[in-house]
């Protein structure tokens, strides 16, 4: 096949309906709509999720719990994912970024202790879990607090 060869699939481009352009060319008069009602008028029809009057579903269930709107999420990150980097490495949450160890960033970085850590490190989070602190140490590494 050549560029010049290209072309869209069969059924793929299909042309617009044009609507009010006599009664030959199957949607005149009316345009599709139907003899009058609320749909018929122009800027008429009904807000989402109404329907007809009847008690709408939004209303009929029950509401339930709290959102709560200060709500930190955190990167989570396990001590076994910490092994690949070198012995005496200082770990931050930038430097987790940049080598694509953590993709979404979110409020902040936590540290948790799947796994064993096995090389000395000094890792910076914003929060960490009180096993993971204590599999930092255990390494021979330090935590720091954010």
């Amino acid at each position: 096949m050549k560029l010049h060869e290209l072309k869209p699939a069969e059924g793929a481009r299909k042309n617009r309906k044009r609507l009010g352009r006599g009664i030959s060319a199957g949607q005149g008069k009316t345009s599709g709509r139907g003899h009058k009602g609320q749909k018929a008028r122009s800027g008429g029809g009904v807000r989402p999720g109404f329907e007809g009057g009847q008690n709408p579903i939004y209303r009929r269930l029950p509401k339930r719990g709290f959102t709560n709107p200060t709500r930190k999420e955190y990167a989570v990150i396990n001590l076994d994912t910490l092994n690949r980097f070198e012995e005496g490495t200082v770990v931050t949450p930038e430097l987790l970024k940049e080598t694509g160890v953590v993709k979404n960033m979110k409020d902040g970085l936590k540290v948790l202790a799947n796994g064993e850590l096995k090389v000395k490190l000094t890792v910076k989070a914003h929060k960490f879990s009180t096993a993971a602190a204590e599999g930092i140490a255990k390494a021979g590494g330090t935590t720091e607090v954010l």
